[in-house]
């Protein structure tokens, strides 16, 4: 997946604070925890639900635009 790909629709707002509690939660976060309760793991799904969303919804644009 290419760069833009992979922040579609996300603001350079929302990529900077992602990352800066992603980190934060990498070094203070809780040492080890299952995979349902691991904070990073769900905001990497958040983030991915949140791309999901920007693509479907560009790609409604784009297909009402061409009909």
């Amino acid at each position: 997946m290419s760069a833009q790909g992979k922040n579609e629709g996300l603001s350079l707002w929302y990529r900077f604070w992602w990352k800066v509690r992603y980190l934060g939660l990498h070094i203070y976060g809780p040492a080890q925890l299952d995979r349902a309760r691991d904070p990073q793991r769900k905001m990497r799904e958040k983030r991915a639900a949140k791309v999901r969303a920007a693509r479907e919804a560009r790609l409604a644009r784009e297909g009402t635009q061409r009909a």
